[in-house]
């Protein structure tokens, strides 16, 4: 149940995600920042598909991701539809590891440990989907406030 609901939600807002990327009408402007907005729409998203990558791709589904952290909030105007593959393939990459989650897994404790102390895999992968609604947010604040 919990898995399902979880799958649910991310793909709902990955796919909101993808939503706000294509939304931008002027593509550049992913990319901009401006006075106390540090981080511009592009850099969010590509923290966004690192972090699930890494944490559920990655470290629940096996899949090999290698996470560049650094490139997350480093690396600039990469064009508009190479987001979207980025996040069509994160997508797809959540749901199938969602997918092979046992309940088990879902109760064990994480195997990673990613915040102040050890938490269950449940509570952790409740944790990555807030995350994402917040900088989706923070997206969706910054494309109506600088995509003028």
């Amino acid at each position: 149940m919990l898995t399902q609901t979880l799958k649910t939600l991310f793909n709902r807002d990955l796919n909101k995600l993808k939503t706000e990327i294509e939304s931008y009408k002027n593509e550049a402007n992913l990319w901009i920042i401006h006075l106390s907005i540090a981080n511009s729409a592009g850099n969010l998203c590509l923290h966004l598909i690192g972090n699930l990558n890494t944490y559920i791709g990655a470290t629940l589904g096996g899949s090999g991701y290698v996470r560049n952290r650094e490139l997350e909030f480093s690396l600039k105007d990469l064009p508009r539809y190479e987001l979207i593959e980025k996040i069509d393939k994160t997508i797809a990459i959540v749901g199938q590891t969602l997918d092979k989650l046992t309940l088990a897994e879902i109760d064990a404790e994480y195997p990673l440990l990613v915040l102040e102390e050890k938490t269950s895999t449940e509570y952790f992968l409740t944790h990555l989907a807030t995350h994402l609604a917040y900088h989706l947010g923070q997206i969706n604040y910054h494309r109506r406030l600088l995509d003028v």
